[in-house]
Order: C-alpha cells, then structure tokens, then sequence
C-alpha cells in the first residue's frame, strides 16, 4: 500500500531525496603536506607516536589522511595533535585553523612558556580558574615527556623580564601611571577587584570599568599552625566586605595598590599549606589552595605595584604555584601538575629569582624520576645547574647533584649516580651556618641527603646500602614530615625484602600501609603497592599471610 497525499507523503519524498553535504577538499593541509614532505602513511605514523607521548592509544593509517584531505574532520584532539606534528616538522607554530581544521585546544595548553609577564598571568590565571571548578578532565591530563623541553630551554636562555610593574588603568580612560600617585598618597589598602574571567586554560584579561566585586573572595591567611584554623579561615565571604574604602560601584575599577603585608601574607600561606601537604598528603587543602591562588593571587597579580614590590609579588605567587603543582603530583594529576610547574617556572622568570627557577627545575625532575623518565630527570637537573652556575649556596647545589642521582638511578647507571652523589656530600659539607640559604632549600639537610641516597641504592638493587641509607634517613628526619618518613620505610622495607629479611620487610611494609591509610596521597598508596607487587614470590609464606591480614582492614 503507498503513502496517502498529503504533508506527510510530500516530507517523506523530500527527506529520501536528500544527499549528504559535500565536503570541501582540504587544500591548505594538502599544500602543508606537501611542504613538511610527507606522505600521508608517514602523517598518520607521526600523529599515532605523539599520541602516545599524551597517553592516548591511536591508530590513524594513510586512509584516514585521505579522509582528511577530502574534508572529514579528525574528532577530539587529533586536529591539536596534527597541527603539533607539522609545527615541530616546519619549526614555526601551527593553529588547527592553518591546516584547515576545526578549532581545538592546543595539545600544550598551559605548557607555555609565556612571551611577557601579562601574558603568563593570562595563562597561570586560566588555569587557577579551570582547576578550581568542577572540571574533572583537566586532572586526567596525561603527563608528557615532550612537554618538558621548550620551557627548559627557554627558562635557560632567557632572560628576567626588564619589567613586571603594572600601574593599572584610571577609571574611565587610558592607561595611567596611577602606582606612583598611589605609593606617593601612601595607599596600602590590600582589597581586591573581582578576578579576571577566564574562558579556558589561556585565561583571559580583566574586563574593564569593574566595579566593587561580587564574587566571592577567599580571606587572606594568616600563618597558623593547624588545620582547623586554615579551613576556617579559608571562608568565602563578599570581596572587600569590612575593608577600607568598600562602597558599593566605587574604586575598584583601578585595583589597588599591593602592600608588603600582601606578600607577607601570600608566604605564611605557602608556609601553612606545605605543613598540610606534607603531614597529610597533596589531597588534604589542595583545592582550597588552587581556589586562594583564584580569588586573590590573581587579583594582586592584575592590581598596582611597582618594580619592586611586583618581583617580590611574582616570586611568592611562584612558590605557591610549584605547591599546586606539587600537591596535584601528590594525587596524580600529572599532566595537571606539570602544567603549575612550568607556569611556576615562567612567574620566577619574572621575580628574577634563578635560583628559585632552579628549586622548580629539581621539582619537574622528581616528578619525572616518579613516572620512570630518568633521561629527562637528568636534563632537567643539569639544566638546573647551568642556569645558577657555581654563584648558588652550597645547600642548593647539594640539592641540585642530589636531584640529579635520582634521575641516573632510575635508569640504572650506577657509576653517573655514584659521581653526583659524592658531589651532593662534598657541596653538603661545604655548607656552614651563617649562608644565605633560600627558605625552600633549609629542610635539605643530612637526614634529606641519606633518604635521597637511600632511594638510588634502591633503585640500583643495592640492598645493603640502600638498608643502611634508610635506616640513616629516618632516625634524623622529623616526624611533621610524615610522607617522606612513609616513602623512606617503604624504601627500607624493600631493602630488608631484597636482603632476604622477609618477617622484618613485611612488618615495616604494614608500618607503612598504616601511615597511607591516614593520608590523602596517591604516592604513597603507590609506594605501599610497589612493595606488595615484590612481595608476590612470596605469598604463601606465613609472613606474607600475616602482613595482608594486617593491611585489609585498612581499605
């Protein structure tokens, strides 16, 4: 029977008679192709490899750059992982827009190493903003090696900004120099306009004419020394509520000028945040830290300050940057995590602190030594060392050499890794007590140095050494830092394992267990996990038995 006359019937006719659209061929990734001189399997295969570099399993073939250039569009981030092929291939970047292709992301966004200091502030601002949402992606971010070379070597080679003072702009008009008419009235008010918006990972900069905010702020914090003072202190509440000066649609659209007692207060922060981090893992306050970073290190960012004032305010927003980095580390968020650091890298760049860009560096290394990417441990930390040259204290330099070892150990080059750590101990005990020490490098100490020690023996099969190393660690780090004392048990438990010692291994792996069941850190739940993965050949034996009875009730 046909379908009756009508709307109906006339739809149906019309719906059959509908081709697909035409796709436009194209041109610009063909002419593109043609000059890196590829042919198209030889794309595919270069797109495939760089996926990897970001944890993605993909498998393009020349068929699908045929697909491409008759103008189907590649899904997800494939068109920001092509367009990074060809940037690399031809030495100038690349948008997805040049080769023809919808817009995305870029594949390193937030890993950008910025042109100015506004512009890292866009970047590191963005960021803030993303994390402190419900943006769950961002912390899937996978961590890649690649990543890691550009802000090296641009940190390397360039050089402090020749200026970081932002005097702001006078309400209604033009770019004013308002800092000196501030500083000369003596303005030292500390509230702040509303953050900027941000649309994504690049940032945005601040909207202009803003009046007195309405999003909240996030108190400033004073140095306190528990964790029930941080949380309550950390309580939203109206921007500028109670502070001089607050009038409803009234002076803020200049920003104020930023005090001393800003970045005093921004260095207690740093302070009580990195005892959270290290008594109770990266899991405790991290977003409390990343949302502090939002509602107020961004707004003093974008506010008043001269020369001097805005170094010293780059340099403390550096320090906290590297801790939300770190603390992302902490819970493995990796790719987040090297984003904050190199963000951190490019704000110490601007607070002309080297050797603080350095102490970032030795970071990045660390974290490479965890993920088993020791070649690129070791660039980081050598790059590290030519950046300060011989002018940095000996503590620092011990730390560098130290960073260094690691990174030799995990590929399992034990005569490089030797070298560098007799070089740790040689700088160690230059060291005496009246050195201008920066406060980030005070904790290196003895205790730090064996711990260090402990775990490149560890990693080199040395047992005994490694025992004895350890054990060194432990009896001289205190017990505030609760989670390197974990990973250094860990450390020793391993030891005493390879050493054949099974009941005392077992009975530190369960100390150890216990210590992780109380914090909030993927690392040390994966150092607890790599000692159960060598306990394996030994499941049946009563000790083995005995340690998993223990650690069940902890999960």
């Amino acid at each position: 029977m046909g379908l009756p006359p009508g709307p109906k019937r006339q739809e149906t006719v019309q719906l059959m008679s509908e081709r697909p659209p035409q796709r436009n061929p194209n041109r610009r990734l063909a002419t593109l192709i043609a000059e890196a001189g590829f042919s198209h399997a030889g794309l595919a295969r270069r797109v495939d490899q760089l996926g990897l570099e970001h944890g993605l399993d993909l498998r393009y073939d020349k068929t699908s750059v045929t697909r491409w250039l008759r103008g189907q569009q590649p899904r997800g981030t494939t068109p920001a992982l092509i367009a990074e092929v060809f940037t690399r291939r031809l030495g100038r970047r690349l948008s997805t827009q040049d080769l023809g292709l919808d817009a995305c992301a870029p594949v390193y966004a937030g890993l950008e190493f910025a042109a100015t200091p506004e512009e890292a502030v866009d970047i590191v601002g963005g960021l803030w903003k993303k994390d402190s949402g419900s943006h769950a992606e961002l912390r899937k971010i996978a961590f890649t090696p690649a990543g890691l070379v550009v802000p090296s070597r641009d940190w390397l080679i360039g050089r402090p900004d020749e200026r970081v003072g932002h005097p702001g702009l006078a309400p209604g008009g033009p770019a004013a120099p308002v800092a000196q008419a501030a500083a000369a009235a003596g303005a030292g008010v500390s509230a702040r306009p509303p953050a900027a918006p941000g649309a994504g990972v690049q940032g945005a900069p601040p909207a202009p004419g803003g009046g007195a905010g309405h999003a909240p702020a996030v108190v400033r914090v004073p140095a306190q020394s528990t964790a029930g003072a941080a949380e309550s202190a950390l309580v939203p509440r109206p921007r500028g509520a109670g502070l001089p000066g607050h009038a409803h649609g009234h002076g803020h659209s200049l920003g104020l000028r930023v005090s001393a007692g800003d970045i005093a207060a921004l260095r207690s922060v740093g302070e009580l945040f990195r005892s959270l981090d290290q008594r109770y893992g990266g899991g405790h306050a991290r977003q409390a830290l990343v949302r502090y970073l939002e509602h107020e290190a961004e707004p003093m960012l974008r506010g008043v300050y001269g020369e001097n004032v805005g170094r010293r305010l780059f340099g403390a927003v550096a320090d906290l940057t590297r801790l939300a980095g770190w603390t992302s580390y902490d819970i493995a968020a990796h790719g987040l995590a090297q984003r904050y650091f190199v963000q951190a890298l490019r704000l110490s760049q601007a607070a002309a602190d080297r050797v603080y860009g350095a102490y970032v560096l030795v970071t990045m290394s660390r974290q490479a030594v965890y993920l088993s990417h020791g070649r690129e441990a070791v660039q980081l930390t050598r790059v590290a060392q030519q950046g300060v040259g011989t002018t940095a204290p000996p503590v620092v330099q011990a730390l560098l050499q130290a960073a260094e070892a690691r990174g030799h150990g995990v590929v399992g080059d034990a005569r490089a890794c030797t070298a560098a750590l007799l070089r740790a101990e040689r700088a160690l005990e230059a060291a005496r007590p009246g050195d201008d020490v920066p406060h980030w490098a005070r904790s290196f100490d003895e205790g730090q140095l064996a711990d260090e020690i402990g775990h490149c023996h560890r990693d080199l099969a040395q047992w005994r050494a490694a025992a004895q190393h350890a054990e060194r660690a432990l009896s001289l780090r205190p017990q505030e830092l609760a989670r390197s004392r974990l990973f250094c048990t860990v450390v020793l438990a391993t030891a005493r394992l390879g050493l054949g010692e099974l009941d005392q291994a077992c009975a530190l792996g369960a100390e150890a267990a216990q210590a992780a069941a109380e914090m909030r850190s993927a690392r040390a739940v994966e150092y607890v996990r790599d000692f159960e993965r060598r306990l394996e050949p030994y499941r049946d034996t009563a000790a083995v038995r005995t340690y998993r009875d223990r650690v069940s009730t902890l999960r």
